[in-house]
């Protein structure tokens, strides 16, 4: 692992070691370790200080989980219009509280899970429509 970070999840602080491995990051929270796939960013999230550009090439505006959980809220509701990095769910997987941010911007096309459901790994949440101008 090639970095530690902190964050806060709910109030609580924790310490993070994370690196990339292909196209998963490895993250390491108390002593366990999760395999994160980040959906529509070839890139990556290598550097997260680093300041993202314009870009000209067209991102998934599917959201889905790489690991099953619970739908805790959801902050969005269908055709509702969205900014990248909008957080539209919070989502519960092994007990740590997830924030969800819009990979795109656009209009909420779909909607396929509420607050209470229990979704399993890789399955559709919701959709994002880009703007038809992009």
């Amino acid at each position: 692992m090639d970095g530690k970070r902190r964050v806060s999840v709910d109030g609580e602080e924790f310490e993070v070691s994370m690196g990339k491995e292909g196209d998963y990051w490895k993250v390491e929270v108390e002593g366990k370790i999760f395999s994160i796939k980040v959906e529509g960013d070839k890139e990556g999230a290598s550097s997260p200080r680093k300041k993202r550009g314009a870009r000209k090439t067209k991102r998934s505006g599917v959201v889905s989980s790489s690991i099953p959980g619970k739908v805790i809220s959801i902050s969005v509701v269908k055709e509702d219009l969205v900014s990248e990095g909008d957080v539209i769910m919070i989502l519960e997987a092994m007990k740590m509280q997830n924030e969800i941010q819009a990979p795109i911007s656009g209009k909420i096309s779909e909607l396929n899970c509420g607050p209470g459901d229990s979704i399993e790994a890789n399955s559709p949440l919701l959709v994002i429509e880009p703007p038809s101008d992009e």
